[in-house]
């Protein structure tokens, strides 16, 4: 083969394999975290400005604009106002492509997760249908309910960094166990998204 042929190579992209389960699960983890991190009318944690999951928030504009989709639409919004949050703290870091949160699990893993919730939105069906870990915020904003659900998560050692809470040892591997550790390190409660993350070495 010269090397003029080479266009015509098939180049070979291989995803890790996670299960789609995993992927679900990370998704919704995302989606509670934002919602519950609401500043709006039934003020949540406050961690980030908006108010879209409300009934007088978002809620009731995406109704209107959209009425087949409004339900993943104002969460969407939710997520989009925590990923942002979350990217505004990592960027004080000196080495912000190293740090591993709920937000930012790998561009692989980001990319997965986001085709996923676009798969899910097309599909006709109500965000608690398609993800029955979301029931935890069907019942309006409850602070107990969702310490509750982070403290379910289990326990993980952390230290406190310059931006956040940096969990100890390496990111796990297993997307199931990395996306746990991560809603772990949310405990205790703070008056500030406190940013649990992982270190990704160089």
């Amino acid at each position: 083969m010269s090397m003029f042929d080479v266009e015509d190579v098939p180049i070979r992209s291989e995803r890790t394999p996670h299960p789609m389960s995993d992927v679900d699960r990370a998704l919704t983890s995302q989606l509670v975290v934002a919602w519950a991190g609401e500043t709006g009318e039934e003020r949540g944690l406050g961690w980030w400005r908006s108010d879209l999951v409300s009934e007088y928030g978002g809620e009731d504009l995406f109704r209107r604009l959209l009425p087949g989709t409004w339900r993943w639409a104002v969460l969407q919004g939710a997520r989009e106002a925590a990923r942002r949050k979350d990217a505004e703290l990592r960027r004080h870091d000196y080495d912000p492509d190293r740090i591993v949160s709920l937000f930012s699990l790998g561009f692989e893993l980001d990319e997965r997760i986001e085709e996923r919730f676009h798969d899910l939105k097309r599909s006709g069906r109500a965000p608690d249908e398609a993800l029955p870990g979301l029931a935890v915020v069907s019942d309006g904003w409850c602070r107990d309910q969702f310490w509750d659900w982070v403290i379910g998560h289990g326990e993980t050692g952390a230290v406190a960094s310059p931006i956040g809470r940096r969990l100890k040892g390496s990111p796990p591997i297993a997307l199931d166990l990395r996306v746990r550790k991560l809603v772990a390190g949310l405990a205790p409660s703070a008056d500030t998204y406190p940013l649990p993350h992982y270190m990704r070495a160089s």
